[in-house]
């Protein structure tokens, strides 16, 4: 979706994004909620092969609490998802959503916080080689 995500193909494998990335994420005031293994969801729910493909829910408890405070239904696009899979050349690509183009979109009020946001989340995929 162009323009809802942040993007950034690394030249590292996706093994050794999926180690370090909790820590960077910890390390902007993230945790980890959920993890969503696509590929093994895919392989049991319908029996097809898929990509290494991970969704991470990342919440930071204190922007969390802002944007809630501000506009309940904002808790319809939380966690801020991060995605990792492995692209085609064996390298992990990065995704994180864009707060300002999806969450602030739908209130403005709340532009801000979504800013941080999306500073954190740049800073943590700019920190992945």
């Amino acid at each position: 979706m162009p323009g809802f995500t942040l993007k950034k193909v690394t030249r590292q494998s996706y093994e050794d994004v999926l180690v370090r990335i909790p820590d960077l994420l910890k390390a902007e005031g993230f945790g980890v909620l959920t993890q969503i293994d696509v590929k093994e969801t895919m392989k049991q729910k319908i029996g097809v092969e898929f990509r290494k493909y991970k969704i991470l829910g990342a919440c930071n408890p204190q922007l969390a609490h802002k944007v809630l405070s501000a506009d309940l239904e904002v808790g319809a696009m939380l966690p801020c998802n991060v995605v990792v899979y492995e692209g085609d050349d064996g390298k992990a690509v990065v995704l994180a959503i864009d707060p300002t183009q999806a969450i602030a979109a739908a209130n403005p009020a709340i532009a801000p916080v979504a800013e941080q946001v999306k500073d954190r989340l740049g800073r943590v995929l700019a920190r992945i080689e």
